[in-house]
């Protein structure tokens, strides 16, 4: 088996518990049916992820209300509190990550979906980030996982071999791309399976 050198971390959702429903249950009172539709058909995953990859709030909101003026108070809410959608760490990566480094045996990079306006908030909040030799933050990138190119300028910028590295993320897709690049994909679940998967690659947690 190929030695690992080097391992890049996602961030929200393995290091960080972000979740849109943490402020949109709440704001339609408890009703998860409710929330569930504005969030599948108003405020999509999609439409989020046209500003990790640098399109402007500001813009997004705007299009999102010409198109749904009946929602424009939830619109703007979503980035006007997006800030309480993030609950903290996720701790048993966040301990899995800080073992890693103590060991110094491997390069530590991360590689995340995110908006380079509402980055600054996390970094604001989790002191973990500065871990890191590096983050490769899609909005600032003006690309975003699963495209192929993101994934080449994580390695070109670091100087990462893909066949001795490992990309830890929860997305399925975000995965097969790297996999398809030779790099060595884990989809995480939870941190105690992190741990068991790390020990496929004779990484001991």
């Amino acid at each position: 088996m190929t030695k690992i050198d080097t391992i890049i971390f996602d961030l929200g959702g393995v290091l960080i518990d972000w979740n849109p429903e943490y402020v949109f249950l709440k704001a339609f009172d408890g009703n998860r049916e409710k929330m569930q539709w504005f969030l599948d058909n108003v405020c999509t995953m999609s439409w989020n992820e046209n500003q990790d990859a640098g399109y402007p709030i500001a813009k997004a909101s705007e299009d999102l209300i010409e198109k749904f003026p009946d929602y424009e108070m939830y619109i703007r809410m979503y980035y006007g509190e997006w800030e309480s959608m993030l609950n903290g760490p996720i701790q048993g990566t966040v301990d899995i990550l800080k073992c890693l480094l103590q060991s110094k045996s491997y390069k530590i990079v991360a590689l995340t979906n995110w908006s380079a306006e509402t980055f600054p908030i996390a970094q604001k909040h989790f002191e973990f980030l500065k871990w890191f030799e590096g983050i490769v933050v899609s909005g600032e990138e003006k690309t975003r996982k699963p495209y192929k190119d993101i994934f080449e300028i994580t390695l070109k910028r670091f100087n990462i071999k893909a066949e001795t590295s490992i990309f830890i993320d929860d997305n399925a897709k975000n995965i097969e791309m790297a996999n398809t690049l030779g790099i060595n994909g884990i989809q995480f679940s939870t941190p105690k399976q992190l741990i068991l998967d790390l020990k496929n690659y004779n990484i001991t947690i």
